[in-house]
């Protein structure tokens, strides 16, 4: 059966019944020329434990863009971080429609089988896995609809396409079901303005930064940007919901988990162990709780209450825990009190050392309760840009600005073997690379990589890699435009009462309804997560989440300023990046024939040299400051001389002219950071970009090669 939907500026194609009839539920969505299918499967059996075992996998298939996979192996095989990222927002979107005791494995799969440059995969492949869960036997009640809202001339834009949220300063992923929001993922763009004029004259102001707004949000506007998606989500839940009524499966009546596993234990430990409890909960330290909870099992399962009714040591500590849970919830409504004694307002200690480590380029240990990071960032060349396919585009990602989370075991006390980063080390990494990538001026900057190493973890860890990165980026001395701090915010509901909690530790996490991430500047919100574990929540309750986040942020700010201004930077070991234009025809003589003078210069002066041919921009790169600015003069030097010659080879080859498409076998002349330059005919050289090269190339090498342009002298090549 088709279904047309025409909802929230996308006209959806949904074919139900038709492919993946084994399913508990599949679906095969079309919008424009992209098509995903979804799958939904359950298994018979429930598992042992208090949990939802559910997995998703989104899976994007090369085939999808008319392409092969690169590498060795010639087939998919791990999946990237936008396919691990696409995976978690659709499990955290999805996770809350199941019913409260649901224990049966269940795994939802997304295939991309088309791809659409135009068409965002994320919110398709969302509303997808969303309609096939809905319409499969599982019994869950109502269908998530996910839009994306984008912010262009102050106007919000539902839905952009990908062209679209290229002009947009703002890119934010909200998912509901009708008036509920369940899931958030924000971020804001920075804009960078138009770059001044640049004289021609080498010797004038040549070093530069283009001015770049970071767009931060204030918490007025984003509740409306919310506010305008949730509109946007009340209306696509009606229509799913009228539009595929008929089309459900019936639902079947599953054997679910009860809340409580044994009603007499529970009234037993609340009669006789109440204050024991709430003396672990109130008094002790993470660690600590753990062990004297463990202690009170202990003592009630080798009572003669336990050993007469052959109660098992399992049941009664997870009893434990969910009462524990109760205890936690019912002390924070009832009477505004933290199980370490805090206000609901009031943020952990904080204590902030910077550049601790002698040789690391710039290093922060930031800690916060119980919960530490040591943030560590290094500076490198456009080598170190890490170069990732996108299914929707033709030519590979450079990103510029990296951030890597580490959580090994230790870090809450556990003895477990170290992994390579999994889906939720992936995601937290990519949260605090949204909220600090707008202070810094990456078309200016070197290439960055900051690495956070989870020393100790009691709740926001991730919000803590924000703390550490922004103040590691002042410390390696990277001109960030503001310091940006985040904030973890928790959310009880209780007996038709609320209370917000700022700086969650791992307790209110886990036994809490929301986590709600908030990072920006004192000026405004940078990046947002949210994700609701039970039902939804009101606009009106995030309004009050995101003001009172606001105070808990500005608080952490103002500590981090204070450490900014005790920050010593370690001069003597960061490499050195020099930024200057000169005239683009001169670009030419810099290069030398063959590439020879820049070779001469890179291996004379020990730096990295890249060249921007049409703006006439340099950027050098060295660990020696003093070789950086030699090479900046001689580049300067080389600039000014008046090169031209009447009749020589140069004007000679300026009339030359090739046919695109073209094709030699040429000798490898040189090889340079950006790419090699290979003979043609006629004494001419042309450029094969690095991004077109796929083996190691020395010179001497015979490649063969195609006309990709031709710009005047200027000679693009590709490979055949």
């Amino acid at each position: 059966m088709r279904y047309r939907v025409d909802i929230n500026n996308n006209l959806e194609i949904y074919d139900v019944d038709k492919v993946a009839k084994q399913a508990a539920g599949a679906v095969l969505l079309q919008i424009k020329n992209a098509v995903v299918l979804a799958t939904v499967a359950r298994e018979d059996e429930k598992v042992e434990g208090d949990f939802l075992p559910l997995t998703v996998s989104y899976i994007e298939k090369q085939y999808a863009a008319g392409k092969i996979p690169g590498g060795y192996i010639k087939r998919e095989t791990k999946p990237g971080d936008f396919e691990t990222l696409t995976s978690r927002i659709i499990d955290r979107s999805l996770r809350p429609l199941f019913p409260k005791g649901y224990a049966y494995p269940t795994q939802i799969v997304v295939f991309v089988l088309s791809a659409d440059s135009e068409v965002d995969l994320q919110v398709m492949a969302l509303n997808a896995a969303s309609m096939a869960l809905y319409l499969s036997d599982i019994p869950v009640d109502a269908p998530v609809c996910g839009v994306r809202v984008g912010m262009i001339d102050n106007e919000f834009v539902l839905n952009p396409t990908n062209k679209e949220l290229d002009k947009s300063v703002l890119d934010l992923y909200v998912a509901g079901v009708k008036d509920e929001l369940l899931m958030i993922e924000m971020r804001s763009i920075p804009q960078k303005n138009d770059k001044k004029e640049i004289s021609n004259d080498p010797l004038d102001a040549l070093n530069f930064t283009p001015n770049q707004n970071m767009n931060e949000f204030d918490e007025e506007l984003m509740v409306k940007a919310i506010d305008f998606a949730g509109k946007a989500i009340l209306n696509g839940s009606q229509i799913y919901e009228d539009t595929f009524k008929d089309a459900r499966k019936a639902k079947l009546d599953l054997e679910l988990n009860p809340e409580m596993e044994d009603e007499e234990i529970a009234k037993f430990i609340d009669e006789n162990y109440k204050d024991e409890v709430k003396f672990a909960i109130n008094q002790m330290a993470k660690s600590e709780r753990a062990s004297e909870l463990n202690k009170i099992v202990k003592k009630i399962s080798n009572g003669e209450m336990a050993l007469n009714l052959d109660w098992k040591e399992e049941v009664i500590s997870t009893v434990l825990n969910k009462y524990k849970r109760k205890i936690v919830r019912s002390q924070i409504i009832n009477e505004n009190v933290r199980a370490d004694g805090r206000g609901l307002k009031e943020i952990r200690p904080i204590s902030i050392e910077t550049n601790i480590l002698p040789s690391a380029h710039g290093s922060c240990l930031f800690t916060r309760g119980q919960t530490q990071a040591l943030v560590v960032a290094t500076l490198g060349s456009e080598n170190d840009a890490q170069v990732s396919d996108v299914l929707t585009q033709s030519e590979p990602l450079s990103e510029r600005f990296m951030v890597n989370y580490n959580f090994p075991g230790f870090s809450v006390g556990e003895a477990s073997p170290l992994k390579s980063p999994g889906r939720r080390e992936l995601g937290h990494g990519n949260l605090a690379k949204r909220a600090l990538a707008p202070s810094v001026d990456l078309e200016n900057a070197e290439v960055i990589r900051l690495v956070s190493e989870i020393l100790e973890s009691n709740g926001s860890s991730s919000m803590a890699t924000v703390c550490g990165g922004s103040l590691a980026l002042r410390a390696a001395g990277v001109n960030t435009y503001k310091l940006v701090a985040g904030i973890a915010m928790g959310l009880i509901f209780e007996d038709g009462k609320h209370a917000i909690l700022s700086d969650i530790m791992g307790l209110e996490d886990h036994d809490g309804d929301m986590d709600f991430k908030v990072a920006g500047s004192l000026d405004g919100i940078t990046a947002l997560q949210m994700d609701i574990k039970l039902g939804g929540i009101s606009l009106d309750v995030l309004k009050e989440a995101l003001y009172q986040a606001k105070e808990g942020r500005e608080h952490i700010l103002n500590l981090m300023n204070e450490a900014d201004l005790k920050i010593k930077v370690n001069d003597e070991i960061l490499p050195k990046t020099e930024i200057f234009n000169i005239d683009p025809s001169k670009m030419v003589d810099v290069i030398g024939q063959g590439g020879k003078t820049i070779k001469s210069l890179v291996d004379d002066y020990l730096v990295t040299i890249d060249l921007d041919r049409d703006s006439g921009e340099v950027k050098i790169l060295g660990k020696n400051k003093n070789l950086v600015y030699e090479a900046k003069e001689k580049i300067l030097e080389i600039a000014k001389k008046d090169n031209k010659f009447k009749g020589s080879k140069k004007d000679h080859k300026k009339n030359i002219k090739f046919e695109i498409g073209e094709e030699f076998e040429g000798e490898v002349k040189s090889v340079m950071p950006f790419g090699a330059f290979i003979s043609l005919r006629d004494g001419v050289d042309g450029l094969l970009h690095i991004s077109n090269i796929k083996d190691e190339l020395k010179e001497g090498d015979i490649v063969k090669v195609a006309v990709d342009g031709q710009k005047g002298n200027k000679i693009s090549l590709k490979l055949v």
